[in-house]
């Protein structure tokens, strides 16, 4: 599974689920300002706060941005209502592996999201951005969830001038270097078992 970050909580997420490829795309909301894709061509667009101020999405994507379960492309996609209207937390599972997406939120994770949430391995957590958690409230969701592998959302980019920069996460995280990467590789077999592992990704 191919993770990529495109700025603010939008991610690309390229799976093989049935020896397919399958193209997610999460949050392809237009910044405000700087570098951004003017369309994108998924074969699947997720919401965790409603459809507008969408980039266009070519083709004929799946779009969920309601609560509820469904399964396409051989990808499993569940969500639970966030804290706000049309807000949404988000899972996905495909490959083997499980990933959370929290969207934008500065709130406790509740119980019934941390049901949808439960033993994820890979956590899409934000940080910095407007509507998002601190270092320490970041940190505390991370613990909540417990994933194997938590890569910071949100922060400081040509997206978030005035967002703080990802190094105050990793700071609370206890993490001293955490080198970004364009794009990543996860594989199951890969996924570590003791210690969660701190990914960051940089801006597409």
């Amino acid at each position: 599974m191919h993770f990529s970050w495109l700025g603010g909580s939008t991610v690309k997420i390229q799976a093989k689920p049935l020896n397919q490829d399958v193209v997610i795309v999460i949050d392809p909301y237009k910044p405000a300002a700087g570098v951004f894709p003017r369309n994108l061509s998924p074969d699947i667009g997720l919401y965790s706060r409603g459809e507008a101020g969408s980039i266009n999405l070519s083709g004929q994507p799946f779009i969920l941005s309601t609560p509820g379960e469904c399964e396409t492309k051989g990808v499993l996609i569940t969500t639970a209502p966030g804290h706000t209207a049309d807000a949404l937390v988000l899972r996905i599972d495909a490959e083997d592996i499980s990933v959370g997406h929290l969207g934008r939120t500065n709130s406790p994770l509740s119980d019934a999201q941390l049901e949808v949430l439960s033993e994820v391995d890979v956590l899409f957590v934000p940080f910095g951005g407007e509507g998002c958690y601190d270092a320490e409230e970041a940190v505390k969701a991370v613990n909540a969830v417990e994933p194997r592998i938590v890569i910071p959302m949100a922060f400081q980019s040509d997206n978030d001038p005035t967002a703080p920069p990802v190094s105050q996460f990793l700071k609370e995280m206890g993490v001293k270097n955490g080198q970004p990467e364009k794009k990543v590789i996860v594989k199951k077999k890969d996924l570590p078992q003791e210690e969660t592992k701190v990914i960051i990704l940089a801006k597409e």
